[in-house]
């Protein structure tokens, strides 16, 4: 049994912002007690309360090492897995040529990050980060996506989808850290924009622990640090 956590970044049709990101971490079931443990431990050995949230919009100079050594936590723990697909410019999509509302190509996309992870012989819980008060449906919208796109009529592969809160689940916020950073790294920003140099220090750190410049594909079978850059003719 499987546990998946599952956030999304800049996900809506006309925030302004060209890329969109769709990521998770998965884990076995029977480590996420010792996970969620261990990340405490390294807000606790930074000085940092154990329940504060550690967001991607919180990476400061002053915060760095905390931020460090959760991303080395995350590569150093083989238990732990991550998968996302970049949508590199939303301004090109044309869901009138595939007959598509942007929600349903939205759920295409939540499956095609997903589909991936997946496999006959194991069983799945999926968590998606609540964001609305929409969350409700759209989780059942995603199973039901998800589930029939694998055949899986009785729900006995994907067990259940459900929104949880990411500040209640320490495993959330390594999401959060991560699809934040592949956002970063693929956005355009206007000419007069400050990026921030915690940040792509982070990013550095990724760069070098994943061995990928997050900007290009990687091979399917690549299980630690999967990337997906979708392609709108694919």
């Amino acid at each position: 049994m499987y546990n998946i956590y599952c956030d999304e970044s800049c996900h809506l049709e006309n925030d302004g912002i060209n890329v969109m990101v769709l990521g998770a971490v998965w884990c076995r079931q029977d480590k996420i007690k010792s996970i969620n443990d261990r990340i405490k431990q390294i807000k606790l050995r930074n000085g940092i309360n154990p329940e504060v949230e550690l967001k991607w919009t919180k990476v400061s100079p002053a915060k760095l090492q905390l931020y460090e050594d959760i991303i080395d936590y995350f590569f150093d723990d083989d238990d732990l897995n991550f998968r996302c697909l970049v949508v590199p410019d939303k301004s090109i999509l044309d869901h009138a040529r595939y007959n598509q509302t942007h929600n349903d190509w939205y759920y295409k996309m939540y499956f095609t990050t997903l589909k991936t992870i997946f496999s006959p012989f194991n069983k799945y819980e999926v968590y998606i980060d609540i964001k609305d008060t929409n969350s409700s449906s759209r989780a059942r919208k995603l199973h039901e996506v998800c589930c029939n796109d694998i055949y899986d009529f009785s729900n006995s592969i994907i067990k259940r989808v459900q929104p949880i809160r990411s500040n209640e689940v320490q495993i959330m916020q390594i999401v959060d850290l991560l699809i934040g950073a592949m956002g970063y790294v693929n956005r355009r920003f206007p000419d007069d924009f400050v990026k921030s140099n915690a940040k792509i220090r982070l990013i550095d750190k990724i760069k070098l622990r994943s061995g990928y410049q997050l900007t290009k594909t990687t091979l399917l079978r690549e299980n630690k640090f999967n990337i997906l850059i979708w392609d709108v003719e694919n």
